[in-house]
């Protein structure tokens, strides 16, 4: 029973420090993947970031181009901004980080002692 706390305990410290990571791994990405950092630097820039839904895409279609805009009030008090290609990108490198932080849990779960009595006590 221990054992069994002991392990929730350590999935809860994980998916913690991952929720912690993943907002500034997002601002990361975003610029990684094309995404312009814009500043929220004049009341009138300020006014319109606290009109914009915060940290969702929404895109827009400005002169026969489709632009994406994401929300950042409460990291970097800014707007990230890109176009179709930049969006895409970020898609992809994020369903990549996906699939690496999958592998990466399912095999530290293969090498957890899941046996309640310890190591050396089989069944």
């Amino acid at each position: 029973m221990l054992r069994n706390k002991s392990t929730l305990v350590l999935f809860a410290i994980c998916a913690a420090v991952a929720a912690c990571s993943q907002v500034q791994n997002k601002e990361d990405m975003l610029a990684a993947a094309g995404f312009t950092l814009v500043p929220a630097n004049t009341p009138q820039r300020q006014a319109a970031l606290k009109s914009m839904p915060p940290h969702k895409f929404v895109h827009q279609v400005r002169n026969n181009a489709v632009v994406f805009t994401y929300a950042d009030p409460t990291i970097c008090d800014c707007l990230y901004v890109g176009n179709q290609a930049a969006y895409d990108r970020y898609r992809q490198d994020v369903f990549a980080k996906n699939i690496a932080n999958e592998q990466e849990m399912t095999a530290q779960m293969n090498q957890m002692d899941w046996n309640p009595w310890g190591p050396g006590w089989y069944y």
